[in-house]
């Protein structure tokens, strides 16, 4: 259920990080998934971040899997700078005003 969009960004210059996109963005919701399997009274469970970003005129939705130490580090309305190759999400980080 990974839903993303397209959006335009310049591309990052160093080799390494070739193809993927940068992106400035806002929390807008953090989702839990217990999964209601046995896992989920071992404290399994899948975690989401959902982003808009504005691209020009228009406004682009993610939303991604995420780790529980990032779900638990940005709540909503926390400014983040979204790494994102082949439309997985790479990397999340505080935004640099």
């Amino acid at each position: 259920m990974l839903a993303a969009a397209c959006a335009s960004s310049g591309k990052a210059g160093s080799a390494v990080d070739s193809g993927s996109k940068r992106l400035h963005a806002i929390v807008t919701e953090r989702q839990y998934d217990a999964g209601g399997g046995p896992s989920a009274y071992r404290g399994g469970g899948a975690y989401y971040l959902s982003f808009e970003v504005e691209d020009g005129d228009k406004t682009v939705h993610y939303r991604f899997p995420v780790t529980r130490e990032q779900y638990s580090r940005y709540p909503e309305g926390t400014a983040v700078t979204l790494v994102i190759l082949d439309e997985q999400l790479r990397d999340i980080r505080p935004a640099q005003d």
